[in-house]
């Protein structure tokens, strides 16, 4: 499942003193308030790819009402902008091409989420391809959005146009989830070029016009940015601005990917995941998450809402240990306040289908359920 880089460093970029003034010290136990509710669901890949031919099965109504059924109220739809527009397939898109939407494309989307809405599921649609930059290669962009004001006018575009479609949808089911993982990066078609922190200044400007595109439709959209350092850390540069953050359920990456391809140097040989336990050259313990969510946790407390929009851990780390390091991310994050939503439903990542060499599947409707995963997330 080539979807994404990972971070190696799982040290927090923002450490408590770089906050931004009014920051308070919390306890990680304090039940914090949160400003957004605490939902807790499922990331849905059916438009994750930027080319629709290879896209996912398509998530059913029947396993909509699955999750609505299990106690799940929330739903993100990570969408490539070029799955719903059109151009020529056979060459790199061009400035112009990115503004030509495909009317049936964006209907397929909207379709998903009357389904999603039909069943209370609140949805969040996200741009994890927007024009001028993801965290994935392997698609030529024709400008970078930290740097080119045409990719900022054409993110601006898009966000209007998914604003103006859903004009008067309540907040409370949808939200506009505005850029997936921002970092910079050198090359945006090598995967493994060096990556650093978006510049407070860039990201708080894209942020503004972004959501000033937005709102221009309806004052009472809900926005959420995530994270800097491709989700990982709390933006202060936002703070002050009505958006709330989105964090990561990822850390220690050697739990979360281990033997990841596209997140690991040399996975053949990566140290065996232990929870918790000495692994490599780090001792892995509840007490690192708790170090690594205290920001995000004041970030709660200063009055920004916050919602962990991934989380989980690809099929190959041992399943007793995925499930004992989930139990203490869940944990944190729900005892203040924080919801979450797993990468993914179906899939590697998954509930369902998920192909781990080590779970004995319950059969479900003719697909493989982990029900030991299932029982974890409704925990929370």
């Amino acid at each position: 499942m080539h979807r994404r880089t990972f971070i190696k460093n799982t040290s927090i970029a923002v450490a408590g003193g770089a906050l931004a003034p009014g920051f308070a010290v919390s306890d990680p136990r304090q039940v914090a308030q949160n400003k957004l509710p605490k939902w807790k669901g499922f990331n849905l890949l059916d438009f994750f790819s930027p080319d629709p031919a290879k896209g996912r099965k398509a998530t059913t109504e029947e396993q909509i009402k699955w999750m609505a059924d299990w106690g799940f109220d929330f739903v993100r739809i990570p969408m490539a902008y070029p799955a719903y527009v059109k151009f020529d397939r056979s060459r790199n898109i061009t400035p112009e091409e990115v503004y030509q939407i495909d009317e049936q494309a964006v209907d397929r989307i909207d379709k998903l989420v009357a389904a999603a809405h039909k069943h209370n599921i609140h949805v969040s649609l996200n741009l994890h391809r927007a024009p001028g930059y993801c965290v994935n290669a392997g698609f030529n962009e024709p400008y970078n959005l930290w740097t080119d004001q045409k990719a900022l006018d054409a993110f601006c575009f898009h966000w209007n146009m998914w604003a103006k479609r859903h004009k008067q949808t309540s907040s409370k089911r949808i939200s506009f989830d505005l850029l997936n993982e921002p970092s910079m990066r050198a090359d945006m078609n090598d995967q493994h070029s060096k990556r650093s922190s978006v510049p407070g200044d860039v990201y708080r400007k894209v942020a503004i016009a972004a959501s000033e595109a937005i709102r221009k439709e309806n004052p009472g959209h809900l926005i959420i940015a995530d994270g800097n350092d491709v989700g990982t850390s709390v933006i202060p540069e936002l703070a002050d601005l009505d958006i709330a953050q989105s964090c990561r359920g990822y850390h220690p990456g050697i739990i979360s990917h281990y033997k990841a391809p596209w997140a690991m140097k040399d996975p053949d040989n990566a140290p065996e995941p232990k929870w918790p336990g000495q692994v490599g050259d780090q001792y892995l313990s509840r007490a690192m998450l708790e170090k690594f969510y205290k920001p995000w946790i004041e970030l709660v407390n200063k009055g920004v809402g916050v919602h962990c929009g991934e989380c989980g851990c690809w099929n190959k780390t041992p399943h007793d240990v995925f499930l004992a390091w989930f139990n203490d991310v869940l944990d944190i994050l729900s005892s203040n306040g924080i919801g979450f939503s797993l990468w993914e439903f179906a899939g590697d990542f998954g509930v369902l289908d998920s192909r781990r060499e080590d779970v004995a599947y319950e059969d479900w409707h003719g697909h493989k359920l982990d029900r030991k995963l299932l029982t974890l997330l409704m925990k929370y």
